[in-house]
């Protein structure tokens, strides 16, 4: 058995930055009536509506029960629906109505916040060098998922 302590790994310590990532999001999102997560979804159907579950599911990286779950909230809060696609009745897509598209700026502006309050002190050759390096890590978990 190895005599270094987790505890100072970079994945332990990228677990306590997911960990604190989610609290700030979770804490902020229910003031504005919204549970972890949603704000991801809405993100996705603000760039294309009317994707399918699956589209959405693959996109998020969740399971279909938990889209399911997630969907039945937004629908019940009339931020988004859910509609027979017109040339395929057993696809389901879903699209955003007036109240899901009237929260687009101020969740962006959120996310922009959080992202300054996150990266804040760090140069912009910094905020480069990061996102460069989540991405290959991101890249390095996606490849090991596939072996």
């Amino acid at each position: 058995m190895s005599n270094q302590n987790v505890l100072f790994t970079t994945t332990y310590l990228m677990v306590r930055v997911a960990k604190a990532h989610r609290a700030l999001v979770s804490s902020a999102l229910t003031d504005m009536n919204l549970h972890i997560g949603q704000e991801r979804l809405l993100m996705e159907l603000w760039q294309e509506d009317g994707l399918t579950q699956t589209q959405l599911a693959e996109r998020l990286c969740i399971e279909p029960p938990t889209l399911t779950k997630m969907l039945g909230r937004l629908e019940k809060t009339k931020l988004l629906e859910k509609r027979r696609d017109v040339e395929d009745a057993r696809i389901c897509r879903i699209f955003l109505t007036d109240k899901g598209y009237s929260i687009q700026q101020p969740v962006t502006e959120l996310w922009l916040s959080l992202e300054e309050t996150i990266l804040a002190n760090l140069s912009l050759e910094e905020r480069l060098l990061f996102r460069r390096l989540l991405m290959q890590i991101f890249d390095n978990l996606e490849s090991a998922k596939q072996s």
